[in-house]
């Protein structure tokens, strides 16, 4: 077991796990996070996925010992009272079904707009590119690449 600190969310935390642990287990056992959901253990269905500084990473097979920069989970994103303008439109295009991958999607795609591989005129084309890797059983990548052309033109604007 070794002591670390983490930063999850804009708070330095103190975790006591094996260096070994996946980044999932602490994030939903320990810290009682919900958002990064356990999909299918093989970074294959990104549901699991965070931000780790601003790249987006898969929680489930990271180890805990290696976080060395700030995590943000979507709780970290937006509040319920000011979400992230990603939340808005997801809400607005109904682009959860069941929402279980919803968390990942959130993630990864306010990765891409903060680094600038999306933006306010990402073709329909680029977007379903770069969101290629994050999978939705229920079918709503329509809505979702709807979504996230919404929400980088709100965010340009």
């Amino acid at each position: 077991m070794s002591d670390l600190v983490i930063e999850v969310n804009g708070k330095k935390l103190a975790v006591t796990a094996p260096r070994d642990t996946p980044l999932l287990y602490v994030l939903r056992n320990r810290l009682r996070l919900h958002g990064p959901r356990f999909g299918c253990g093989l970074a294959q269905c990104g549901a699991c996925t965070v931000m780790h500084g601003d790249q987006p990473i898969r929680s489930c097979v990271t180890p805990v010992g290696g976080i060395d920069k700030p995590v943000t989970t979507v709780e970290g994103l937006g509040t319920p009272e000011k979400p992230h303008p990603l939340q808005t439109a997801f809400i607005q295009k109904q682009a959860a079904q069941c929402g279980f991958c919803t968390s990942g999607m959130l993630m990864a795609s306010a990765s891409f707009l903060k680094l600038g591989f999306l933006h306010a005129n990402s073709t329909e084309e680029e977007i379903k590119t770069a969101m290629q890797p994050w999978l939705c059983r229920c079918g709503t990548h329509f809505r979702i690449v709807a979504a996230i052309q919404s929400a980088a033109k709100a965010m340009a604007a």
